[in-house]
């Protein structure tokens, strides 16, 4: 079988040990690659976890797709309409519908021996999703709404338990905000944390059956709809399936309508992450080119020698390229290591701590999406070897005499 005569050469000059200034550039280019693209996935990761993360939380509490009777005017509290709704009885034939839940709010004031603080008493059914909201939890349990009249239990969240000095089963007075008030005696078994202020100060997690009582509804009777879809990217195409098949006195809201600044704010850290990107893969192609311009200057010589014996400047080149394509692959394989390992070890060990009331969490989110991280990877040995090809041009500039001559 024919050697290719360039892949020999470059693998021969591999094999020449010695502590030139050339190796140690060529492992400084292995490092800076490794760091680049261990700084890429890394950036993409921790985007993808902060995004992923807040999103499951606000996803948690206010659903994909909102439905309630329209009105003009905004309102903690809604008008009712009617779990035997075409909307409600056939969610699950609506193309992209994952699951409806039903809701009702109502104001209130939280009052203890020494303290009050006003919230929004949300009322959920038996049909609630629970596994969304379970990672919310801090302390406690859920409620329990299998008992045959309402339940008294609630959940608040740390924020409110700690500006009124409760805890755990503490039992509180809730007033309503009606004519004529009313009061109930409530007891805490639930205690859950998002980190997010429109949420932490204000709601409070109860039975919808008390909130059915107190407003004189029936038990057909509901505030309003939460629909969950499968795929949050398909939210558009969902919205509109939703959007046909509702009843007339309904309207219907996007989270990313109701909650539209945290939306906003991940299209601005896409775009941070973009100009790091771009950043990364600047210094990473110049210093490519630098060492790939090192090794032909310190082999001067070798190239006049080749073109004497009769080597085309093409056969040289490939020569510098195997060897430049031999660093970007050793740099991508460490630096996909260190990515990897540093989010396993933080996930993990949650290494790197955050203020919750800053970021909506304790500690930094690592989300890796392995179709990202191939992409990553294949764009980067794709835009570094063009970047690798370039230097090499100046070969065809030697002329054998002069360049057995260098020294």
């Amino acid at each position: 079988m024919k050697k290719d005569f360039s892949f020999f050469v470059a693998g021969r000059l591999r094999q020449i040990k010695g502590n030139n200034f050339s190796s140690l550039i060529a492992k400084i280019a292995i490092g800076s690659i490794a760091i680049g693209i261990a700084v890429m996935i890394l950036a993409f990761a921790i985007f993808a976890g902060f995004k992923n993360n807040i999103q499951e939380k606000i996803f948690s509490f206010a659903s994909h797709i909102q439905a309630k009777k329209w009105v003009d005017s905004y309102s903690y509290e809604e008008l009712p309409v009617s779990k035997e709704l075409y909307l409600y009885k056939n969610a699950y034939k609506i193309k992209g519908v994952e699951h409806i839940q039903v809701y009702s709010r109502k104001a209130c004031i939280l009052k203890t021996d020494e303290e009050v603080s006003g919230a929004v008493m949300k009322g959920i059914g038996e049909d609630f999703d629970t596994t969304r909201f379970v990672n919310n939890l801090v302390e406690g349990r859920f409620i329990d709404l299998s008992k045959e009249n309402y339940s008294t239990e609630i959940i608040i969240s740390r924020k409110m338990a700690n500006r009124l000095e409760l805890a755990l089963n503490d039992k509180l007075v809730v007033y309503f905000v009606q004519d004529p008030p009313r009061l109930r005696k409530m007891t805490i078994k639930g205690i859950y944390e998002t980190g997010i202020e429109d949420f932490d100060d204000l709601v409070v997690l109860s039975d919808i059956r008390l909130l059915q009582k107190l407003n004189g509804w029936d038990s057909t009777q509901v505030g309003g709809f939460e629909i969950f879809i499968e795929d949050f990217t398909k939210l558009d195409e969902t919205f509109d399936n939703v959007w046909d098949a509702m009843d007339p006195e309904l309207g219907i809201s996007k989270v990313t309508e109701l909650y539209m600044q945290f939306f906003d704010w991940f299209i601005m850290l896409n775009r941070n992450v973009i100009v790091v990107l771009i950043v990364i893969l600047f210094v990473a192609g110049f210093n490519v080119i630098s060492v790939t311009l090192i090794m032909i200057t310190e082999r001067t010589n070798m190239i006049g020698t080749l073109k004497a014996l009769g080597s085309t400047n093409g056969q040289i080149r490939k020569i510098f390229i195997y060897n430049g394509s031999r660093l970007i692959i050793k740099g991508l394989l460490i630096g996909n290591l260190l990515a990897i390992g540093f989010g396993y070890l933080q996930n993990k060990f949650k290494m790197i701590p955050l203020d919750p009331n800053n970021y909506y969490m304790d500690s930094v989110p690592v989300l890796f999406d392995w179709s990202v991280i191939l992409l990553i990877n294949l764009g980067f040995i794709f835009l570094v070897s063009l970047i690798l090809m370039i230097p090499t041009y100046i070969i065809a500039r030697f002329e054998p005499i002069k360049a057995i001559k260098f020294s």
